[in-house]
């Protein structure tokens, strides 16, 4: 990049352009700045970026055609998805397990709610309170926390 523009000697406040500095900008900032990015990851993050350009183009003009794409289109945005895969993992790209455990304190909260809903049924009727039509044994019978009787009960002795 030459005085800081993203293709020399073009303009670059098209919508394409743009688009290309703010995703260069992004894959970056990921591998952790500037400073602690080499040039040769910055060619790929380049070309990749050019490649999400381009794909993002085509889903815009999938979506506005009247009809499917052709094969041909297809074939052509298969391969630059898989290029584009094999550009952003060599300099990094990775998958990542999302931890889905609730935190403690959400868990407790839930079984506050719960409790309280079942506090609330019980007051409003107890037709559907503890196995009725519509009730629910495990949430409104049972111990401390909403389990069910037989646990509740043997925790107790």
């Amino acid at each position: 990049m030459t005085n800081g523009a993203i293709l020399p000697g073009i303009d670059g406040r098209s919508i394409w352009a743009r688009r290309l500095r703010d995703l260069v900008a992004l894959h970056i900032t990921d591998l952790g700045g500037d400073a602690n990015v080499s040039e040769a990851e910055r060619a790929i993050i380049r070309r990749a970026a050019v490649i999400i350009t381009e794909l993002e183009r085509m889903e815009r003009d999938f979506a506005l055609s009247e009809g499917a794409p052709g094969l041909a289109e297809l074939e052509v945005y298969q391969r630059l998805s898989n290029t584009m895969r094999r550009l952003l993992e060599a300099v990094g790209l990775q998958r990542r397990a999302r931890d889905v455990t609730p935190s403690l304190a959400d868990y407790l909260d839930e079984i506050v709610a719960r409790r309280e809903q079942a506090e609330d049924s019980a007051q409003d009727g107890q037709e559907d309170v503890g196995g009725g039509p519509g009730g629910d044994e495990s949430e409104v019978e049972g111990g401390e926390l909403g389990e069910p009787e037989s646990v509740s009960s043997e925790a107790a002795s």
